[in-house]
């Protein structure tokens, strides 16, 4: 089977659909799928529900997505640097699910593994807990979270090859690998492409039978999330 295609767009056509949950991989600007979330935005799908750490930056990433109103809820762990995120939730005008970031990491983990729901201490006693199971054990409460199974997953590899095989490159591993086992379609874009059986199988972190299609999209832009400088006196 062909899983290699010529652009982003090829590579989402006949997936796309509105109302959809979508996971995207990446943290902050490390490790996005810029090359298919643009593609799904230039889409127009609409109604989606979006798994993610969070939402990129202004005007990068999944936030063109919140400009073009297609997101109606996240579910993310951090608004972070996004004023558009933040507006839209606070203005009633975007759902918002938030999830301690390693509750979120394991509610997708859950998905993959085809784990329906698990037990945790976190949240226990907060707002995090307001509607949800809790048991207990041991003397111990837990809360019940529901693990994460999405229609579509786009991941950010830094190589992969011909068959589907991924290797991410340092912190832009974050969510990927995750993800890309928890959703029904696995649509991967990576900076290099090689044949099969070129990449070292001890090197490999998503296997290849996770992934449906893939498209190579060249060195990403190493882009700064947040600048922040002090003066420095004259030389």
């Amino acid at each position: 089977m062909n899983k290699v295609y010529p652009d982003a767009k090829s590579a989402l056509e006949g997936v796309l659909k509105d109302n959809m949950m979508i996971m995207s991989g990446g943290f902050g600007l490390c490790g996005i799928a810029e090359a298919l979330s643009d593609a799904i935005r230039d889409s127009g799908v609409k109604g989606l529900t979006v798994v993610s750490n969070n939402a990129g930056v202004d005007g990068i990433g999944l936030s063109r997505l919140l400009e073009t109103r297609q997101i109606k809820k996240m579910i993310s762990s951090y608004v972070g640097e996004n004023k558009l995120f933040a507006q839209q939730f606070l203005a009633g005008e975007l759902e918002l699910e938030f999830n301690p970031q390693g509750t979120l990491a394991e509610r997708i983990r859950a998905g993959g593994a085809g784990i329906p729901a698990f037990y945790t201490k976190t949240g226990v006693g907060t707002l995090i807990a307001e509607g949800k199971e809790v048991k207990e054990f041991d003397g111990e409460k837990y809360l019940m979270e529901r693990g994460l199974f999405a229609d579509l997953a786009i991941v950010h590899a830094w190589k992969g090859d011909t068959a589907g095989n991924l290797i991410y490159r340092k912190t832009a591993r974050n969510f990927n690998p995750m993800m890309a086992t928890a959703a029904k379609i696995t649509v991967a874009e990576v900076e290099h492409l090689v044949p099969a059986g070129e990449l070292n199988p001890d090197h490999i972190h998503t296997p290849g039978i996770f992934v449906k299609r893939i498209v190579e999209v060249g060195a990403a832009q190493k882009r700064i999330e947040f600048r922040n400088t002090r003066p420095r006196t004259a030389a």
